[in-house]
């Protein structure tokens, strides 16, 4: 019989086998026990540091913004609950629900003048003026996270990116489509204003399209419409009164 082979052979690869896997088991279990050290160890060290600086925390809105980040950047969120360590230590939670409800109160104070449609910058530029000056000072960063915890109305409110790098803030019932949105940024590069000529130059949509979307947009009041001849044909031009607000 050739060596290696037989009921003992095979016994002792059993064996060999079996070891191999305890002592995979005891390296995963020990590599386990480290990681978890490891991560105790940090959230340690990372609450000791927003308790050293909790005060530039709540105060600077550039400093927020890199504490934040770096808390990403390690899948921490400081603004998941509104108990805990965060909110008491920090009270960033409670901080954006607070400008959470600033940004609501404005949008729908100026919905009837915007459509449900008005530029980030401008909803910050408004609650810098009503919050007083000792207050924690408010960033465009800020406002954006806060806007983010409205995700619990659903799409009633949402952010729209510009074509300039922008946000517009979107205040409305009904969700928005893509399309919607691509009309509203044609519209930031025409002045504020679409024809269903322009839309169809610019986005190649066929007049059904068009119709749809430009009547939605109609009916909730984002856009406003203007009818005038050229001396040849009727045109309607529609108006979106969010650009136009100072």
């Amino acid at each position: 019989m050739r060596k290696g082979f037989g009921i003992g052979a095979i016994n002792k690869k059993a064996l060999q086998q079996s070891k191999f896997e305890e002592k995979a088991s005891e390296i995963s279990e020990n590599e386990m026990t480290q990681l978890t050290r490891q991560i105790e160890t940090f959230k340690k060290n990372l609450e000791e540091f927003a308790y050293k600086h909790r005060d530039e925390i709540k105060r600077n809105s550039n400093f927020r913004k890199q504490f934040q980040d770096m808390c990403a950047n390690i899948g921490v969120d400081p603004l998941s609950t509104s108990k805990g360590f965060w909110s008491e230590m920090l009270g960033v939670s409670d901080f954006y629900y607070e400008l959470a409800v600033q940004i609501i109160e404005i949008c729908n104070s100026m919905q009837e003048r915007t459509g449900g449609l008005i530029y980030l910058d401008q909803v910050l530029d408004r609650i810098r003026k009503v919050r007083n000056r000792f207050v924690n000072e408010v960033s465009l960063d800020d406002c954006r996270r806060a806007i983010k915890k409205l995700n619990i109305f659903g799409n009633a409110f949402t952010l729209i990116t510009m074509s300039n790098g922008r946000f517009m803030v979107q205040s409305l019932p009904d969700a928005m489509s893509v399309d919607h949105t691509q009309v509203i940024q044609l519209a930031e590069t025409n002045n504020g204003i679409v024809t269903r000529e322009i839309v169809a130059e610019n986005l190649k949509w066929d007049s059904y399209r068009i119709e749809n979307i430009l009547n939605f947009l109609l009916k909730e009041g984002i856009v406003w419409i203007d009818i005038h001849s050229d001396g040849i044909k009727t045109i309607s031009s529609y108006f979106f009164p969010s650009f136009f607000i100072q």
